[in-house]
């Protein structure tokens, strides 16, 4: 049966196209993020430089106050730890010289290295006039253990006449005049001119790198959003071409009605075979004369419905379950034929309870019987298994003054035979194998083909039933 489908919306086209659109949203999104990481890092990276330029910058200035207040203290009361503590700085801790080392990173902090190079220059012209004043301050105290780099400095004639204390007076007015502030705002200077430069240098790389941020996270937002909305279009669209058509499908079935060809291209073509189907289905059962093709005496099918529905039926979705009365001579020759009759009938109306209104019921012989189980592809063998048991449980009660019965069962599904005849056979098969088992009991075949019924013919059934 081949199916001609118009061509219209796929599904599974659109749904290949969302995929790589997806696909292509998450590299670029992935990009972006790995790129925003950079940015972060080196704007990171750039703001840990600026606090280590301000760092560096500060520390000279803090290195020259040191200087100061330790030349200062000790030209005001002669203690030689503070001189010790002025060479200690300006020679071993090297704070200042540490600073200009620091600055030297690359050709963008020149400017603000020349700046702080600029306030060094002050801060060593100003190291000088300190020299001098704790010269003055050793000479006035007749210190004769001091650095050698003071035993360099000459005194004026005039300060070298004077007595110790003008000698102590006149150093301390060195380090605290005028004249030596000036200087050291001139140091100040040189480091606020240099924090400037750093300060236009930070600004000027971390704005560049805001900037490639903020249109990096543009683009991801945009994604994110084209991302959602392509999110509810796909599910509007599987909504409008998939699920809906699927709902108002079960209904029609529901209804016993054709469905309407709608949707995506996928179910059109569903649609389209199930209609067939149906049709065909429906001309079948039309085509029969009830009476024609019912048991007069259990309102089952007889041989002739069971052939027309053998013919009409989907192997890929039927089950065959043949079946017969256990020991049904023995009941007629010990009970007569009319009870024999009264335990088909019984047999017939416990049938038609426990399987569905739409599974087919046939009596194709005797005490032999037929149920098809339609549109079965997926029950499993044990829903199955409970209804023959159900089945057995009935037709055992005897509250209706019949004898006590039971059945034996052969089952497959047509999907694992390669036709009627062969469905049959080997579900005649595994009905034989069910009555060397003991009867009362069913057997299914599996993979086309029971284990346990491998070497058996359809007439070595027969015979076994007969016997």
């Amino acid at each position: 049966m081949k199916i001609k489908c118009e061509k219209g919306i796929s599904l599974r086209q659109i749904h290949i196209w969302m995929i790589i659109i997806m696909v292509v949203m998450a590299v670029v999104v992935s990009f972006s993020t790995f790129h925003m990481t950079k940015t972060f890092t080196r704007i990171t990276d750039a703001a840990n430089e600026h606090m280590e330029l301000e760092r560096a910058a500060h520390e000279l200035m803090d290195a020259s106050d040191y200087l100061t207040e330790s030349v200062q203290r000790f030209t005001l009361n002669g203690d030689m730890k503070y001189l010790e503590q002025y060479f200690t700085e300006a020679f071993e801790s090297n704070r200042r010289e540490e600073a200009i080392r620091k600055m030297n990173v690359d050709s963008r902090t020149q400017a603000a290295l020349e700046k702080l190079k600029t306030a060094m220059d002050h801060s060593v012209a100003l190291m000088e006039r300190e020299y001098y004043a704790m010269r003055l301050m050793i000479e006035a105290k007749g210190y004769t253990d001091y650095p050698e780099i003071l035993k360099d400095v000459t005194l004026s004639n005039s300060d070298a006449l004077l007595p110790p204390d003008d000698k102590m007076r006149r150093a301390t007015e060195y380090v605290l005049d005028d004249e030596y502030y000036e200087q050291k705002d001139s140091i100040r200077q040189g480091m606020r001119e240099s924090l400037q430069e750093i300060d236009k240098l930070m600004y000027s790389a971390e704005g560049s790198e805001l900037t490639s941020m903020r249109r990096e996270l543009q683009i991801v937002r945009l994604i994110i959003l084209i991302q959602t909305l392509l999110i509810f279009f796909m599910v509007w669209l599987t909504s409008r071409l998939g699920i809906n058509p699927i709902l108002r499908a079960v209904d029609r079935i529901k209804e016993d009605s054709p469905i309407i060809e709608s949707g995506a291209n996928e179910f059109k073509y569903l649609a389209q075979a199930y209609n067939k189907m149906y049709v065909k289905y429906k001309n079948s059962l039309e085509n029969l004369n009830f009476k024609a093709s019912h048991d007069e005496l259990t309102g089952a099918y007889n041989r002739a419905g069971y052939d027309l529905l053998l013919s009409s039926i989907d192997l890929d979705t039927t089950y065959m379950m043949l079946l017969d009365v256990d020991n049904f001579k023995s009941i007629n020759d010990t009970y007569g034929h009319e009870m024999g009759d009264k335990v088909l009938i019984k047999l017939v109306r416990v049938l038609k309870s426990v399987f569905r209104a739409d599974d087919c019921i046939c009596r194709i012989g005797g005490d032999e019987f037929v149920v098809f189980m339609v549109h079965s592809e997926n029950i499993k063998h044990k829903f199955i298994a409970v209804k023959i048991e159900q089945i057995n449980s009935e037709l055992e009660n005897t509250e209706d003054g019949l004898p006590p019965i039971s059945i034996s069962v052969g089952i497959m599904h047509g999907r694992e035979a390669s036709d009627t005849t062969n469905l049959f056979e080997k579900a005649d098969s595994a009905l034989y194998e069910s009555k060397k088992k003991g009867k009362h009991t069913y057997t299914f075949v599996t993979g086309g083909k029971d284990k346990n019924t491998d070497a058996l013919k359809g007439n070595q059934g027969k015979e076994a039933r007969e016997n």
